[in-house]
């Protein structure tokens, strides 16, 4: 599927088939798209939880306001930001840089975000999202269905998944074989109202 079609064609589908599953290669290819998205300083804040055990699934469907897609869909997956990634040995994701940049970029990332908690989460959580777009994208070009997912208690699935605590969760992903089709977009803004040229109007 053309990526243009793709991005059209996307839409956040509720009712998945049970009986359908992915292979592990397919999920592999998936999470490996993912992984292609761009993070700043190349920090790759993002940590896919994928869960494939079924009392988990269950557990997270009860306080996700019982939503048949967390149990139902092939995939789920709990796509979390480790706030601290920058002070993790950030070294090791420019390890293939040439020496003048990897020196130049280790010590521009604490600068950048010691002390400044906001930075740290703002950072993640973008990184997160943009991993999260790549995964339904690449998930409707393979001819599948996802649904993105923030209706759920964020304290009660941190503790069914054990979160660390310098981690938090952004959203969840649901990913499968739609049973039914969804309604028509039920109302797009335009252009006009939407796009805004250089500033904003006084």
């Amino acid at each position: 599927m053309h990526i243009f079609d793709a991005i059209r064609s996307r839409r956040a589908v509720k009712y998945f088939d049970p009986e359908f599953k992915l292979s592990e290669s397919e999920q592999t290819e998936l999470l490996d798209l993912a992984m292609q998205s761009p993070t700043a300083f190349n920090l790759q804040h993002w940590r896919f939880v994928v869960v494939d055990d079924a009392a988990t699934r269950q557990a997270i469907r009860a306080v996700a306001w019982d939503q048949a897609q967390v149990t139902d869909a092939s995939m789920l997956i709990i796509l979390c930001a480790d706030l601290n990634s920058w002070e993790k040995n950030a070294a090791r994701v420019w390890a293939n840089a040439p020496d003048a940049v990897r020196e130049m970029m280790v010590p521009a990332i604490d600068a950048y975000y010691r002390d400044k908690p906001q930075t740290q989460r703002d950072e993640a959580m973008r990184s997160c999202g943009i991993a999260g777009q790549t995964l339904m994208l690449s998930a409707r070009a393979m001819g599948l269905d996802s649904c993105p997912m923030d209706g759920f208690d964020f304290e009660a699935v941190a503790k069914i998944i054990q979160l660390p605590a310098d981690h938090e969760i952004a959203f969840m992903v649901a990913i499968g074989k739609k049973t039914r089709d969804v309604w028509p977009k039920p109302g797009q803004l335009g252009m006009q109202e939407v796009v805004i040229r250089n500033r904003f109007p006084k």
